[in-house]
């Protein structure tokens, strides 16, 4: 059996790994690159092997770094099943449409501003520059209606006058194709993918539906197991259970350990402080009539804060101002949690389902989903809550919501999650992070928000303690208090001085562990 590694190597997104034996190919996770745009584009369309070729995949759970690119296998000659939990399954339902949607709606505004450009340079005035009437009548030619694109007009454009257009990596017709092949099982319940290899997917605690992935390959006297660990979550934490512990039936001598590293470095606030400290961010930003924006991820990080909000104002301990979920894709994956409640832990049933409670739903929250009313909030001055995808500020609403409020040093911009490198997101906490350690003094740090550069007034809080990662600590947790014994241990799925520093770690607590290369082999 050999394991070869091609995404979330030495860096965090774009997962994707592939199990290979004499009769079967089991690709586990197909995960989309998230990073600068450029870089991301070449990465993303590049599949390093045929799809036809591989039998069946394992899916970890739905974020779009771990599924974000398997429309593109299923288009390309994949025909097996993609087996994951059955709320993995609704999660990627609603999950892979909308990043199709991102992608074509990305597409058609950049080849819009391609089209604009060159039919503006076509229409110089006397001082060099297009006039206001030139623009707005280009801007009427490209445009549908107020906030629509004429796609066809634009695409005309870019066939007549030989422009390089933008193409989506793939659409929403190739998305509800993809979902056909989904296949969801509960947990702990074997079943087979492949000659000889079974699968059972035990709960990881990160997000709903992500599993632990146990496979074994080979007969009870000659068998090899590979455990695929996806993203382990942390403790205690509202809303899933932990991270399983115990590993039943056949399998538990582990060959290989494929073991993530996101936070292989670093420890995160306790779990027992994010509602204190989420108390006190809110409490501060609403005593200086200011408004908190939070960019959040629409799958997890949007129903854990709901949760806690709720918490707050059940127990009168912070003002009761509005909540606006703006993200359609946030509001469906909610629907999706309520769906769920059998992997809910003891906590959630006896905090609100007993008491006929819903943990995401309450009179204070608003769910926005028709542009208009985004926009119209964009420009709410009074005090509120807004949580609004993505969790990177790479696309969608929350970068509208960022123009509109990042210059105002009376709101605030809570991060809640992960930056990966290369994303707004980051600079926005790194640069504010360093403006609020200067004291504030000098001039604000410039950030682009779609081209256009704002002053970075706004204060910039993080919370580490609501990452639906675990930290070093309870990773190693994970690993000491599992029943599982483990000869060898690939560590991926983080940048490349945490993958480093976490093996270096896991060898000083006694496993032989390695941090792979793209595209590098390991054998079985």
């Amino acid at each position: 059996m050999h394991i070869t590694f091609y995404g979330a190597v030495r860096e965090v997104t774009g997962s994707m790994h592939l199990l290979s034996t004499d009769h079967d190919r089991i690709l586990l996770d197909c995960g989309m690159y998230q990073g600068r745009r450029k870089t991301a584009a070449e990465k993303n369309r590049v599949l390093p092997f045929d799809p036809g070729l591989i039998t069946n995949m394992v899916l970890s759970h739905a974020h779009i770094d771990h599924s974000g690119r398997i429309p593109l296998i299923t288009r390309n000659g994949f025909n097996g099943r993609i087996y994951c939990t059955r709320a993995t399954v609704d999660a990627c339902g609603y999950l892979l449409p909308d990043s199709a949607h991102i992608q074509e709606s990305d597409a058609e505004y950049l080849n819009y501003k391609t089209v604009r450009s060159a039919l503006s340079q076509m229409r110089p005035g006397e001082d060099g520059q297009t006039s206001k009437r030139d623009l707005q009548e280009i801007k009427r030619l490209l445009k549908k209606d107020k906030h629509g694109l004429n796609a066809e007009v634009i695409s005309d454009y870019i066939k007549r006058f030989h422009l390089e257009g933008v193409e989506p990596l793939y659409t929403t017709t190739d998305a509800d194709h993809a979902l056909k092949s989904f296949e969801g099982i509960p947990y702990r319940s074997p079943v087979t993918i492949g000659k000889k290899i079974s699968c059972t997917l035990f709960e990881a605690g990160h997000i709903l539906g992500s599993a632990i992935a146990m496979i074994r390959y080979g007969d009870n006297g000659n068998s090899r197991t590979v455990c695929f660990s996806g993203d382990i979550g942390r403790y205690g934490k509202p809303i899933l259970r932990d991270p399983a512990s115990q590993f039943d039936g056949l399998g538990r001598d582990v060959d290989l350990m494929i073991m993530e590293s996101t936070y292989g470095n670093r420890d995160h606030e306790p779990v027992i402080d994010l509602r204190p400290r989420l108390k006190q961010v809110l409490n501060e930003t609403f005593d200086q009539g200011g408004t908190v924006l939070i960019p959040s991820f629409a799958y997890g990080r949007t129903q854990e804060l709901l949760y806690v909000i709720h918490e707050l104002y059940d127990a009168g301990e912070v003002p009761r101002m509005p909540v606006y979920v703006d993200s359609p894709l946030a509001t469906n994956i909610t629907k999706v949690f309520g769906e769920h409640p059998e992997v809910y832990d003891r906590e959630t049933h006896e905090t609100f389902l007993q008491q006929g409670k819903n943990p995401f739903a309450f009179r204070q929250v608003q769910f926005t989903e028709s542009v208009e009313a985004s926009m119209a909030l964009m420009r709410e001055e009074k005090p509120h809550i807004v949580i609004s995808a993505s969790g990177m500020c790479e696309a969608g609403r929350i970068l509208h919501h960022l123009r509109y409020k990042i210059h105002n040093p009376k709101n605030t911009i809570l991060i809640v999650g992960y930056m990966a490198n290369h994303t707004l997101g980051r600079r926005i906490l790194e640069q504010g992070t360093a403006y609020e350690e200067s004291g504030r003094k000098g001039e604000p740090p410039i950030v682009k928000i779609l081209n256009k550069e704002y002053p970075l007034k706004a204060r910039v809080v993080k919370i580490g303690g609501f990452s639906a990662h675990g930290d070093r600590n309870e990773m190693l947790r994970f690993l000491k208090q599992s029943n599982l014994t483990i000869k060898r241990i690939a560590v991926v799925h983080g940048e490349e001085d945490q993958s480093l520093a976490f093996a270096d770690l896991l060898k000083t607590e006694g496993f032989d562990a390695v941090v792979p290369r793209v595209g590098e082999t390991l054998t079985i």
